[in-house]
């Protein structure tokens, strides 16, 4: 059996609320959870949290919440892997064993049926532990610089400052949206970036991470280009 593990604590400082804030229409937790029910892979979508109102709005976009996290694992510290090995463990308790589960930010309106389903065919052809969402970084990582206290701008790789853009690496980020896995990966804490797993690229008009009001602004002008994209082909 595979399950989804939606972790969503009721905590978020920058967006107070952002799990269940209104994103174009409904609470931003839906996005995700409408995404893996529409996939058909999933025996359970479950989420994880320690917020009832949280739990609440779960149950109303069709996920299960058979269980609360407890507070060691719902502050500003805690670590997804220790909340995923936890969902991992109370599920297999209440519903039975699981082979492979995936983990899905709440706050990925972006995330597709589509893309967790080819994603989770990369994971059995490649028969890896993990395959996790990526995504291209819009200009050379190579030509990045920070900058001195006095002002002063520095490369941080100046050999690179009169290479061509084509001649360059490509460089790629997680893209904070979903990880796929073998349960026991999971649960032995194999490393989810080592040369053993896959990434699964997504394009950055597909990717938006948020943090702040600013990104959550962005993330909706997106969310609208894409739906109006989508429907001048319908």
């Amino acid at each position: 059996m595979r399950i989804a593990i939606i972790p969503a604590r009721g905590g978020s400082k920058r967006i107070p609320g952002k799990n269940i804030r209104d994103f174009l229409g409904k609470p931003m937790l839906h996005w995700a959870i409408e995404a893996a029910g529409k996939s058909g892979l999933f025996a359970h979508t479950v989420v994880s949290t320690d917020c009832e109102e949280i739990a609440a709005e779960a149950v109303k976009a069709g996920a299960d919440v058979p269980f609360m996290r407890p507070a060691e694992l719902a502050d500003d510290h805690a670590v997804t892997r220790d909340v995923i090995n936890h969902a991992i463990k109370e599920c297999t308790r209440i519903y039975g064993d699981f082979q492979q589960c995936c983990c899905i930010y709440p706050t990925s309106p972006f995330v597709t049926a589509q893309d967790l389903s080819s994603a989770w065919q990369l994971l059995n052809t490649a028969q890896v532990p993990f395959v996790f969402s990526a995504t291209a970084y819009p200009y050379p990582i190579q030509r990045a610089f920070y900058i001195h206290a006095d002002g002063r701008p520095q490369m941080f790789q100046p050999e690179h400052a009169r290479t061509r853009s084509q001649d360059l690496t490509p460089a790629y980020h997680d893209a904070g949206m979903f990880y796929w896995g073998q349960c026991q990966a999971f649960l032995d804490h194999l490393p989810m970036f080592s040369g053993d797993s896959r990434p699964y690229l997504l394009p950055s008009h597909s990717v938006c991470d948020l943090d702040t009001l600013e990104d959550w602004e962005r993330a909706e002008w997106m969310m609208k280009a894409k739906l109006l994209a989508a429907n001048a082909y319908v």
